[in-house]
C-alpha cells in the first residue's frame, strides 16, 4: 500500500480500519473455543509463515531473501485446507505485523496486511469447506477441486482488496486499479494452491509436518528467481530512466516528451494486439526514440532561430547516434530499430536512410506516429496544445505519405475508448507567446520528432 506524503486520506484510515475489524471477526471464534488439534496445526503454520515473513527484514540475509512475492502463500493454504476459515484467517496474522513494508506509515501497512490476510484466508477456508464436505486432503482428484477454488478465491480478495486501498489512498481511478490483476494473480495462485494441497497431504501422513516443509523448497527457488527477474528488469528500468533524464537535462524544450511517446506507443500496440512482451519493448522504444539528441551539440538544441541546411544534417544524425548508444543493451531488441529509423517516411523522404513502405521496421512506424501526435498534442509554454481531433485528422491527412495507415488508424482506435491526457512540459524561458515564436519572431527549434506536413498543420516547429 503506498500513502500519499501528507499522510493518508480519511477513506484510507478508514478502510484500514475496517480491515482490521472485519478480521478481527473472522479469526474470533478461534480465539474464543480453542482446540488442541487445531492450535498444534495453527501454531506451527503461523510461525513458519512469520519467520517467512522476517527472513527480507533479517540484518543477515534479507538482502538474499526475495520478498513481497508471495512465496509462502502455500503455507496459509496448507491452514485453508488443515483448519476451519477462522482459525485459517489466523494464521497469517503474525508474519503480517513482522513483515517487510516501507517505512512511511508502517504501522498502517502491516494492520491493514494483517487484515487483509485474515480476510482473504477467511474466504478461501469457506470455499473449501462449501467445496470440499465430504472430501479428505488425500482424496485424489476430488480434493483439487476444493483446493484450487479455495486459492483463487485468496487470490481474488487479495486482488479486490489492493485495488480498493489504491482508489482510496492514491486516488486511482478504479478501471485502472483493477484492470488486468484478477488474470494476473490467477496463475501464480494457482500454483500456490496446489503446493498447498501437497503440504497439507504431506502434514497428515506418516512422515509429518518435517516433510511437508520439503515442498518449499522448490516453492522458494521459483520465486527467488522470479525475484532476480524483477531485480533485472528494475535494473533495465533505472537504466532507462538515466538516459531519458539525461535526454531531458540537455533538451529542456521537450521535457516528458519521450515518457509521452512511450504511453501513446503502448497505446497503439495494445490495439494491434501484440503481446505483453513485445508492447513492452515498445514501451522503451518509445521513451528512447531521441536518446542520441545527446549526441548533438546543445546550442543546437536549443537555438532559438531557424537552423541552417548544415545545422539541420547534424541534427538529422540523432537516430543514428541513438542508436550506436544503444547497440549493446540487448533487452531493448526491436526498439533499436525504432530509435535508428522512426523518422523515415512511407514515401521514402525520411532520414537517415530513405526508407519507404514495408522497408521500415514495424517499430518505427508505429513510434513515428505516437511521436508526431505527442508532439501536436502537448501544451508548452509558448504554444497551447492542438486537440486530440485535430492531430488524429492530421495524421489520417499524412497517412500514406508519411505515416502508416495502419498505425494511424489504431491510435485514433484507442484514443476512442481511454481518451488522451497530456501533461504539460516543462517551462521555457521568457519570451515566447502564444505563436510558437520568440521574441525576434523567428520559429522556435521544437525537437519534438514531427515530420514536415504534420507540423505545418500544428503549427509545431520541426527539428
Amino acid at each position: 500500500m503506498r500513502a500519499r506524503r501528507a499522510g493518508l486520506p480519511r477513506a484510507a484510515r478508514a478502510t484500514v480500519v475496517g480491515a482490521a475489524l472485519a478480521g478481527a471477526v473472522c479469526v474470533a471464534p478461534a480465539l474464543e473455543r480453542p482446540r488442541g488439534t487445531e492450535w498444534a496445526v495453527l501454531l506451527p503454520l503461523a510461525a513458519l509463515y512469520a519467520f517467512c515473513e522476517y527472513l527480507p527484514r533479517c540484518p543477515l540475509l534479507g538482502h538474499r531473501v526475495p520478498g513481497n512475492v508471495g512465496a509462502f502463500f502455500p503455507v496459509l493454504l496448507t491452514a485453508v485446507v488443515l483448519l476451519p476459515p477462522e482459525a485459517a484467517a489466523l494464521t497469517g496474522i503474525p508474519g503480517a505485523l513482522v513483515g517487510r513494508v516501507r517505512e512511511r506509515h508502517a504501522a498502517a501497512r502491516r494492520i491493514w496486511h494483517a487484515g487483509q490476510l485474515a480476510l482473504a484466508a477467511y474466504a478461501a477456508g469457506w470455499t473449501h469447506v462449501l467445496l470440499g464436505r465430504g472430501t479428505a486432503e488425500a482424496d485424489f482428484p476430488y480434493a483439487l477441486v476444493p483446493a484450487l477454488a479455495a486459492a483463487l478465491t485468496l487470490g481474488a480478495v487479495r486482488t479486490a482488496l489492493d485495488g480498493w486501498i489504491l482508489v482510496v489512498a492514491e486516488g486511482c481511478a478504479p478501471r485502472t486499479a483493477w484492470r488486468g490483476q484478477f488474470a494476473r494473480a490467477a496463475g501464480p495462485h494457482l500454483a500456490h494452491g496446489l503446493a498447498g494441497l501437497m503440504m497439507a497431504v504431506l502434514w497428515r501422513s506418516p512422515y509429518g509436518p518435517v516433510a511437508a516443509l520439503f515442498v518449499l523448497l522448490p516453492m522458494y527457488i521459483c520465486c527467488w528467481v522470479f525475484a532476480q527477474y524483477h531485480r533485472e528488469r528494475g535494473a533495465h528500468q533505472a537504466t532507462i530512466r538515466a538516459l531519458v533524464q539525461a535526454v531531458d537535462i540537455k533538451d529542456r524544450y521537450t521535457r516528458g516528451h519521450s515518457e509521452r511517446v512511450g504511453r501513446a506507443s503502448v497505446l497503439i500496440a495494445r490495439e494491434l494486439g501484440m503481446d505483453d512482451s513485445r508492447t513492452e519493448v515498445l514501451r522503451f522504444a518509445g521513451i528512447l526514440h531521441d536518446v542520441g539528441k545527446l549526441g548533438v551539440p546543445t546550442r543546437l538544441l536549443r537555438k532559438d532561430g531557424p537552423l541552417t541546411p548544415e545545422e539541420r544534417r547534424v541534427i538529422e544524425l540523432h537516430p543514428e547516434y541513438g542508436h550506436e548508444m544503444v547497440r549493446g543493451i540487448g533487452f531493448l531488441g526491436e526498439a533499436r530499430s525504432a530509435i535508428l529509423h522512426h523518422h523515415e517516411r512511407m514515401d521514402g523522404s525520411g532520414y537517415p536512410y530513405g526508407l519507404s513502405g514495408g522497408e521500415i521496421p514495424e517499430f518505427a512506424r508505429l513510434v513515428a506516429v505516437a511521436d508526431a501526435f505527442d508532439a501536436m498534442t502537448s501544451t508548452r509554454s509558448y504554444r497551447r496544445a492542438r486537440p486530440v481531433s485535430v492531430a488524429l485528422e492530421e495524421l489520417e491527412r499524412c497517412s500514406g505519405t508519411q505515416f502508416d495507415p495502419v498505425m494511424v488508424r489504431a491510435l485514433a482506435r484507442a484514443l476512442g475508448r481511454t481518451g488522451w491526457h497530456a501533461a504539460v512540459t516543462a517551462d521555457l524561458p521568457a519570451g515566447r507567446d502564444g505563436s510558437g515564436r520568440d521574441a525576434s519572431g523567428n520559429v522556435h527549434a521544437d525537437v519534438a520528432g514531427v515530420t514536415a506536413d504534420a507540423a505545418r498543420a500544428a503549427q509545431e516547429p520541426v527539428r
